[in-house]
């Protein structure tokens, strides 16, 4: 038996240690909001913030977090930035398909936390999530507008 601290949450889940983060937060906690997309860190649709840092949590075990503190996009509109980007996406229409969307917005959550008022080098550098729809201006867009409302 584990203890995980999930969107504010201890969460006692019995799985293997070693098993991914991703799928303790989608098959145990039923928590489905965090996609899986490549399962090998390169495409950001199961990014969450773990202590307000952006992860790709297809490749954080289960045993690395004690003590740390998740957050998936379920509680994404309970922190003020997060609300403010989940406001501009929908706002500008950002998501086309939406798959990659949640793992954009942690990422984005992450850096404006990081930097309030990112400059365009800052953007391009800390959005490294696949888009296969190709919405980065729009996501870029959003993310100067969420961080203009601060």
């Amino acid at each position: 038996m584990a203890e995980i601290s999930v969107n504010g949450q201890v969460r006692k889940v019995e799985v293997e240690g070693d098993t991914p983060l991703l799928w303790v937060l989608r098959d145990t906690l039923g928590l489905t909001g965090t996609k899986y997309g490549c399962g090998i860190a390169q495409c950001g649709a199961c990014t969450v913030l773990i202590d307000g840092q952006a992860m790709r949590s297809c490749q954080v075990p289960l045993d690395s977090l004690a003590g740390r503190r998740v957050t998936t996009i379920e509680a994404i509109e309970a922190d003020p930035i997060g609300a403010r980007l989940v406001a501009a996406w929908v706002a500008l229409d950002v998501p086309q398909c939406g798959y990659c969307q949640s793992g954009q917005l942690m990422a984005a959550t992450a850096l404006l936390k990081q930097t309030p008022k990112p400059e365009e080098a800052d953007i391009a550098a800390a959005m490294t999530n696949l888009c296969r729809c190709g919405t980065y201006n729009i996501i870029a867009a959003g993310i100067r507008q969420a961080a203009d409302a601060a």
